[in-house]
């Protein structure tokens, strides 16, 4: 009898990423993810994209006025990233 193999879907979703290559955009995802949980409504709204280039993170933001405020915590998210996906995946975060 052949054993059958149970795999739950975030690490048949992490395989099939690491294998065509798309690891730095399904981590992305889970940033972005991360923010619609971690920032109110209102914020995350203003979030157009969230990309991962070369581990540096780039958010873009529509509201100037919201892009400032999230420049100046830029260290903060850093770190908040940092602790909750692990120091290798990210160096720096440009907010764009």
């Amino acid at each position: 009898m052949k054993k059958k193999r149970e795999y739950q879907s975030s690490e048949l979703v992490k395989s099939f990423a690491k294998l065509y290559g798309f690891e730095d955009k399904l981590l992305a995802l889970q940033v972005k993810d991360f923010l619609k949980n971690y920032l109110d409504e209102a914020f995350f709204k203003e979030i157009e994209s969230v990309n991962l280039n070369e581990k540096i993170l780039e958010i873009r933001i529509k509201s100037p006025l919201f892009r400032n405020d999230f420049r100046m915590k830029k260290s903060f998210f850093l770190k908040k990233f940092q602790e909750e996906f692990g120091t290798d995946q990210f160096m720096d975060v440009y907010v764009l």
